[in-house]
C-alpha cells in the first residue's frame, strides 16, 4: 500500500524531500562510522542522505522499495539506486553503517522484526544503524500509507529483538513547514 502511495506520488514526494535539512542527523551517525567507510541507505526516497554521504566520501549502496523514486533518486544522485524491497536484503557483515530515515515506519509491526532482523545481518560487526519513526504507540493508516510508531520505549525494545544495543536516542521535531507539531523517534544502534 505505502509503496503504491510513492510509485503514484514520486514526483510530488521527491520535491517536498529532495532538499530538507538533515545534516544534523547526519553527522551524529557519521560520528559512529569510519571515515570513508561504506553505508546502506535503506528506503532511500529522493536519495538527498544518499548524496550527501557520497559527496562526504563515504561508499554508499542506497535501495528504495518504489520503483519511481529509486528511479528519481538514481537520476538525483548519480548512483546505482537498487530497486529493492526490505524482504529481499540478503547482504551479510557487509556495511559499516545503516541509514533508515523515516522508512521503517511503513513496515508493519507484525513484519518489523524480520526487516529490522535483515538489516541488522547486513551491518559488519561494531556498526552503526541510523532509523526513525514518527513517534507515539499506535499502527495506522494516514494519506494513503501505513504507519507503524515508535516511542523511545517501543525503539529501545525493538533493536533489542535484533541483538543490537541502543547508542543513542532522542526525539526530534519535524522541520517541514506544513508538519509542525509532529515528533520523530530516532535512535542510533550498533551490533554486537
Amino acid at each position: 500500500m505505502s509503496i503504491d502511495y510513492y510509485d503514484r506520488n514520486s514526483a510530488a514526494f521527491f520535491a517536498r524531500t529532495a532538499h530538507a535539512d538533515l545534516g544534523a542527523a547526519q553527522t551524529r551517525f557519521l560520528t559512529h562510522i569510519p571515515k570513508g567507510g561504506s553505508i546502506l541507505e535503506a528506503g532511500c526516497g529522493s536519495g538527498r542522505d544518499a548524496l550527501a554521504f557520497a559527496r562526504a566520501g563515504y561508499s554508499v549502496t542506497a535501495f528504495d522499495g518504489s520503483a519511481k523514486m529509486a528511479e528519481l533518486a538514481r537520476a538525483h544522485t548519480g548512483l546505482a539506486v537498487l530497486h529493492k524491497r526490505f524482504e529481499e536484503v540478503e547482504w551479510a557483515d557487509a556495511f559499516d553503517g545503516i541509514w533508515s530515515c523515516a522508512c521503517l515506519l511503513h513496515v508493519p509491526r507484525s513484519e518489523l522484526r524480520g526487516a529490522m532482523a535483515r538489516l541488522a545481518r547486513a551491518l559488519k560487526p561494531g556498526g552503526a544503524w541510523f532509523m526513525s519513526f514518527k513517534y507515539g504507540d499506535s499502527e495506522r493508516l494516514a494519506r494513503e500509507r501505513h504507519f507503524t510508531d515508535m516511542n523511545e520505549m517501543l525503539l529501545a525494545a525493538a533493536i533489542a529483538d535484533v541483538d543490537l544495543s541502543v547508542a543513542d536516542l532522542w526525539i526530534s521535531d519535524d522541520d517541514r513547514s506544513e508538519r509542525r507539531g509532529e515528533k520523530w523517534t530516532n535512535a542510533i544502534a550498533h551490533k554486537r
